[in-house]
């Protein structure tokens, strides 16, 4: 199993039955959504060029300071809570589609199951981590990735590897700019009962067309309110409702490992239906 310590792409999150449905939407419909997908053109301005970066270090380095004390608490509440490492470390994919390694403070155990895959996050995540989670405090360290200039204070969330090679090429320029802390959503999609997935890397892929400083403005306004919504952050906080990108389906639309199995069993029962008449 991939010690948590280690920085890793982490196979060790993916299950059997999720490595078999990635595969095979890779291999049924994959080409097929690159070629129905409209190409994405970036929006390159003095601001994203030179500006954004100024800002996010004019933000990063006062937060990370004033938040150290803190942080060192954590860590020895995390070390007690789960032990060593304290860190969860994690190949993500940044701009442009280079990696780089993202630390947060451990906030799950390390129970598998009987394949060696760790279990679902709601069964690993610990009370402590409950807490952590609920409002972002294992988040604060991405504050470094910032600095560092890995990330941005705004910008589409990081991917891990696995989850990025299995992206079509339009959402895949989600990376044409730094990755954020967040990428709030504010923009709706013209269809309805569609995954998160691809309702995430549209908007992802709107703001990687539109960002603008007044842009950034909005959406840190609203990352801000998105860290004081109790109500949905404690579901996060538990873990549930976790369902990674498994690819496309026929109309080229990014499905969950839910949305899947949801539309595999509304096609059986269509089948069966079909077989009564």
């Amino acid at each position: 199993m991939d010690n948590p310590g280690k920085t890793l792409g982490n196979k060790s999150l993916i299950s059997s039955e999720e490595e078999q449905v990635a595969a095979l939407l890779r291999e049924k419909y994959l080409a097929h959504t690159n070629e129905i997908s409209a190409p994405v053109h970036p929006k390159v301005t003095f601001y994203t060029k030179y500006v954004k970066r100024l800002l996010d270090i004019l933000i990063s380095l006062p937060a990370f300071i004033v938040l150290l004390p803190l942080n060192v608490i954590f860590g020895i509440c995390t070390f007690f809570d789960v032990g060593r490492p304290i860190f969860f470390k994690q190949t993500r994919v940044g701009r442009n589609g280079k990696t780089f390694n993202i630390i947060k403070f451990r906030n799950m155990n390390e129970k598998t199951d009987e394949d060696g895959k760790l279990l679902p996050p709601a069964q690993r995540v610990t009370k402590f981590g409950k807490f952590m989670r609920k409002f972002s405090l294992d988040e604060l360290l991405n504050f470094w990735s910032v600095l560092k200039g890995d990330m941005s204070i705004i910008g589409p969330r990081p991917q891990p590897v696995f989850i990025y090679e299995r992206m079509s090429d339009r959402h895949k320029m989600r990376t044409a700019v730094r990755p954020g802390l967040e990428c709030p959503r504010v923009i709706d999609i013209d269809y309805i009962d569609t995954c998160k997935y691809q309702r995430t890397y549209e908007n992802d892929v709107w703001y990687v067309e539109n960002v603008s400083f007044l842009q950034d403005v909005k959406m840190l306004f609203l990352l801000v309110k998105m860290v004081f919504s109790f109500d949905k952050r404690s579901g996060q906080a538990k873990g549930e409702g976790v369902s990674y990108f498994v690819g496309y389906d026929e109309d080229g639309h990014a499905m969950s490992m839910i949305k899947y199995r949801k539309v595999m069993k509304e096609k059986e029962e269509a089948e069966k239906a079909k077989g009564k008449d």
